[in-house]
């Protein structure tokens, strides 16, 4: 039986790819080794796919950017190996801005999502069915957002964090947290994930020290820093969520607790 896809000569697939009927490879595209590309799925100019990434269908990967300023320049999509790509997923290219937008290793983008350009996300990230994420924005590794939610652009979303579904994010969320109301607000640290994540008790207890004077002070934002500097012993831990605080540009979310 003859293949039901379409392959650009110019396209570089790997070894042991299954490519499913009907889908189209465009030129200048490159997948790893062990990949499955399930039928009706659409892979543009320049994609790179890493090993054993599976995509399923409908999903349309380096579609140029939805951004006016986009003049067809150079740009790249990067997938790390492992992710997955669930049904109808977009993610586009990157711009002049950043030049690429990037999903990390072992992924679960799922349904319907949408990763603009020039976004930026780390590994074992989870997106629920229906996130839309807008351009430019980061996202750490292991970060888990909730279906249906919409990420404002610009916005830095930080590691190991549990954002609940239908979320309106217009803020930055510092890591370790959990976000959830409206507007989205600090409503704790994310204990269950930092235990499935192996972090320890001690480690628990460092970032639970730091956030409960940072939203349970009421201080402002500079002087409960002031006070964590002040009072908790200097740590990877401290100091990472400090340093996310301090370099926030959009300003990191309030407290609802």
């Amino acid at each position: 039986m003859a293949n039901l896809y379409n392959v650009h000569p110019e396209a570089k697939i790997g070894s042991n790819v299954e490519i499913g009927d009907f889908t189209t490879i465009y030129e200048d595209v490159e997948i790893g080794d062990n990949c499955k590309i399930y039928g009706n799925v659409t892979v543009f100019p320049g994609a790179r796919i890493g090993e054993g990434v599976t995509i399923f269908p409908g999903a349309v990967i380096s579609g140029i950017p939805q951004d006016l300023k986009f003049r067809g320049e150079e740009t790249f999509v990067y997938i790390g190996d492992g992710t997955i790509l669930r049904e109808c997923t977009t993610v586009n290219r990157g711009t002049a801005s950043k030049g690429k937008t990037v999903i990390g290793k072992n992924c679960l983008i799922m349904a319907y999502s949408h990763v603009a350009h020039d976004c930026r996300l780390g590994d074992r990230v989870i997106m629920s069915n229906a996130c839309q994420i807008a351009g430019e924005v980061r996202i750490d590794d292991a970060a888990v957002i909730g279906g249906g939610s919409l990420i404002h652009q610009f916005c830095h979303i930080g590691r190991n964090i549990m954002l609940q579904g239908g979320a309106l994010v217009n803020k930055d969320i510092p890591p370790f947290v959990k976000a959830a109301r409206e507007p989205i607000s600090y409503v704790g640290i994310n204990s269950v994930g930092l235990h499935r994540n192996h972090f320890t008790d001690e480690e628990i207890r460092i970032i639970n020290d730091v956030y409960r004077i940072l939203y349970l002070s009421d201080l402002n934002i500079t002087n409960a820093v002031k006070l964590v500097r002040d009072t908790c012993a200097a740590s990877p831990l401290r100091d990472e969520i400090i340093d996310f605080i301090e370099h926030s540009e959009r300003g990191v979310i309030r407290s609802a607790i």
